[in-house]
């Protein structure tokens, strides 16, 4: 089930207690277009053709793929509408548009109500399935993925698929050892709650996700907030609410973890991953799990929230399908000193030492900042802080590591990569008249001159590549890593209550794009992304990933070139590093052992059918178990670590996790291994950041083994 999303929804799990109960199931009779939708509808027609960077017109050519859209958000899967209704619906293939400009709702709302019969059909049929018994000693298979597939024909058709899907939900229970009597009653609550979630939506639901299968037909960032969408929106913005910090997405029936907040309870706790499948959540220490597979994500999300200091117990599959287990976090502030910048000094063995500056976001205190705190605390400023002691540490080179790092404030980036140049033009900013902006260095100050490598990722987004493209176009460092996310686009949000008057009635929110950001060089961050001067092989695993994987994304564009001097670096040192990058991760067991970790969940994430054969079913989930754990012991023995039981307890896992987390992480020393071949190219002592003149009013940085003016 899609409804909210056409793809995935994120919601930063840093909010309060959940104010609002379950709402009671909605008649059909109640299921129709209200005046504020009306009104609502014209507002965003006219902010989008008025202030939207992409300019699309509203006819029959968008019309249809509103109508796609619409369809998608209902049943992406196409587990629910049979193909006489698709074909049904094909008579508003040209009307949307026209539906819009009016508007007339009516026929969003109609495919709706179609929609919810087929639910209830759907449902109903399921629990009819729960009175027989499965024979899981039948050799076929069942086809989760059914995206690209044909709708079916017929009801029977249809019922084939789902018998298909009622018996894989029982085996995946029967292999967590649940008996016949638990599988009845914990899928039959299943299936009651999925009918019982899209029952429970009401009108503003419908207009919600009608109005963004027209906003996401523009662009994939253009999105409308229902007022309670609004209310989530807003909580998501201040950090300091409690929750237990995690980004959350909705993958088909699965609640899926987008990612973990570093410094939030999840993170520090060790338990939760990036990928894991959260199927259950219960309250307190001893509070009953509740199945949410096939939850509506806001739901899910109301479930998890929570005061500081209380308990939320989480039903967990990892990527790999593993067994479940349950995971127990204690809610908390996410505190601002946690999601700061660090600092660490790797020691190579052939005499080197690199600095390493982890910025996980470009932050600052706003609230301090406007009550005239002279210590607010901001990313450029605690950067500024390490580098000075960094400097007395007496470092060959500097690393900044912006792994994970989804943006942030424009104005932290521009500071930050301040403090490695003099002056100068930073980023290029485009609106939607065409006008364009350049943002330069704020301060002429040059806080670090040294040896800079820049370290991203396929999550790097954003700030961090408007920040690795200015020092890529300066080349004032090299960049490694892989081709980071490709957002090069700038959104506003809009209370659409400013344009009404005099009404009681909230109409949400529109988050729309309204400028392009394009490097100084004149090429657009958008779709490619930043791609690094020394390519990891780990990017070969996250090709669709990305902007450029998006529907309607905008294009990669360029502009004119801003007028800057790059640092005069000799290219053949960046061709001598990537040989000698290539030979040594040829040798590195390390990175071959994390290539073949990657390759495994690759495997599994492509997979769109799974075996109903209960033996072979449980011989391909013990292979796969084995071959991770061989991973994990090869891995931790290349580190020197012993390998870890079979069996252990939450408290020993945590342990063992801190464990793993002490040692450099793999991308991040070999990329050590890169700057350090740069600042001895040919084998010599480095020159240490102590030793480097620092002239004002000379743009000296030091860079691939030589002062550069």
């Amino acid at each position: 089930m899609r409804l909210m999303t056409r793809t995935t929804a994120l919601f930063l799990l840093a909010f309060a207690p959940s104010t609002w109960a379950n709402p009671p199931v909605v008649t059909e009779d109640n299921l129709r277009p209200e005046p504020r939708h009306k009104r609502a509808a014209e507002i965003i027609l006219h902010i989008i053709d008025t202030y939207h960077y992409q300019k699309k017109a509203l006819d029959d050519d968008l019309s249809g793929q509103i109508l796609d859209n619409y369809l998608e958000s209902l049943d992406a899967n196409r587990s629910f509408f049979l193909a006489a209704d698709i074909k049904n619906f094909e008579r508003n293939r040209y009307l949307f548009d026209d539906a819009l400009k009016d508007p007339d709702l009516g026929p969003a709302f109609e495919i709706f109500k179609v929609y919810r019969q087929r639910v209830d059909e759907r449902v109903t049929y399921a629990r009819q399935l729960l009175e027989t018994e499965f024979d899981f000693s039948i050799d076929e298979d069942y086809r989760f993925d059914r995206r690209e597939t044909a709708w079916a024909k017929t009801e029977e058709e249809l019922n084939r698929t789902w018998r298909k899907k009622v018996k894989n939900d029982s085996l995946n229970l029967k292999l967590s050892n649940k008996d016949i009597e638990e599988i009845g009653e914990t899928l039959h609550r299943r299936y009651t709650r999925l009918k019982t979630s899209i029952f429970q939506l009401d009108s503003n639901d419908v207009f919600q996700t009608f109005i963004n299968a027209y906003t996401t037909s523009i662009e994939p960032h253009t999105t409308y907030f229902s007022p309670r969408l609004s209310e989530n929106f807003d909580i998501s913005m201040r950090l300091s609410l409690e929750g237990i910090g995690a980004v959350l997405r909705a993958d088909y029936d699965y609640t899926v973890v987008q990612k973990v907040i570093p410094g939030g309870p999840a993170e520090l706790s060790g338990q939760l991953e990036s990928e894991d499948r959260i199927i259950g959540v219960g309250q307190d220490s001893d509070g009953k799990i509740i199945d949410v597979i096939g939850w509506r994500l806001d739901d899910v999300v109301d479930l998890i929230r929570g005061p500081k200091g209380s308990v939320v117990r989480l039903e967990i599959l990892s990527e790999t399908a593993s067994p479940s287990k349950i995971i127990a976090i204690t809610r908390d502030k996410i505190k601002l000193e946690e999601q700061a910048a660090k600092s660490e000094i790797i020691e190579l063995e052939r005499g080197g030492k690199v600095g390493v500056i982890y910025v996980p976001t470009f932050y600052m205190d706003f609230p301090a900042q406007a009550r005239g705190d002279k210590n607010y605390r901001s990313t450029s400023r605690d950067v500024r802080r390490i580098l000075a002691e960094l400097k007395d540490k007496n470092i060959d080179g500097l690393i900044i590591d912006l792994r994970g790092n989804g943006g942030g404030s424009l104005a932290e980036a521009l500071e930050l990569t301040g403090l490695f140049i003099e002056s100068g033009p930073i980023v290029q900013t485009r609106d939607s008249t065409g006008k364009i902006e350049i943002n330069r260095d704020p301060d002429p100050d040059i806080a670090y001159g040294g040896p800079l490598a820049v370290l991203v990722d396929r999550n790097s987004a954003s700030a961090s590549e408007i920040f690795a493209g200015a020092i890529q176009d300066y080349r004032r460092g090299i960049i490694t890593g892989e081709p980071t996310f490709g957002k090069g686009t700038v959104q506003n949000v809009i209370d659409l209550n400013r344009f009404v008057r005099s009404s009681d009635d909230e109409h949400g929110r529109l988050k729309t794009t309204i400028a392009q950001f394009f490097r100084i060089s004149g090429g657009s961050n958008q779709h490619k992304g930043i791609i690094p001067d020394i390519v990891f092989p780990t990017a070969r695993y996250n090709e669709e990933h990305g902007e450029r994987i998006l529907d309607n994304a905008l294009p990669w564009d360029e502009v004119k070139p801003a007028r800057y001097i790059p640092a005069s670096a000799p290219v053949e040192n960046f061709i001598h590093a990537r040989e000698l990058h290539e030979k040594r991760i040829k040798q590195d067991q390390l990175m071959q052992l994390l290539l073949d970790d990657l390759e495994i969940a690759h495997e599994a994430d492509n997979r769109k059918v799974v075996t109903l054969l209960e033996t072979r079913r449980k011989s391909e989930r013990e292979k796969l178990l084995a071959a991770k754990k061989k991973l994990r012991d090869e891995f931790r023995a290349a580190r020197g670590l012993e390998p870890m039981p079979e069996h252990i307890d939450s408290d020993k896992a945590r342990e063992f996790h801190n464990e793993e987390s002490e040692p450099l992480d793999v991308l991040l020393e070999e990329t050590a291994q890169i700057l350090f071949d740069l600042i001895t190219p040919t084998g010599k002592t480095a020159m240490r950041l102590s030793e480097i003149p620092t002239n004002r009013g000379i743009n000296q940085t030091f860079f691939l083994g030589g002062i550069s003016p």
